[in-house]
């Protein structure tokens, strides 16, 4: 059995900055929005390639991981 619960370490940072990078690119018109939004995607990359190097479906992990660092923390 595959264990796919969250776990802080690989990836965390760059899914951090990813999610900064996408809500500063909302605040941005034009063309830099986009560049910066793709900039935030490939952050994505190095926690995904984690995931399928472990044998993890890398679809529902990031999802997870997109969840956790969405949440409000106080």
């Amino acid at each position: 059995l595959q264990n796919d619960s969250v776990v802080a370490g690989g990836g965390a940072i760059e899914m951090e900055l990813s999610k900064f990078l996408r809500d500063y690119s909302r605040t941005i018109p034009g063309k830099q929005q986009l560049l910066i939004g793709a900039y935030a995607k490939a952050l994505e990359i190095i926690p995904r390639q984690l995931c399928d190097n472990a044998g993890f479906d890398a679809t529902n992990i990031l999802n997870k991981l997109r969840a956790k660092h969405a949440q409000v923390r106080p």
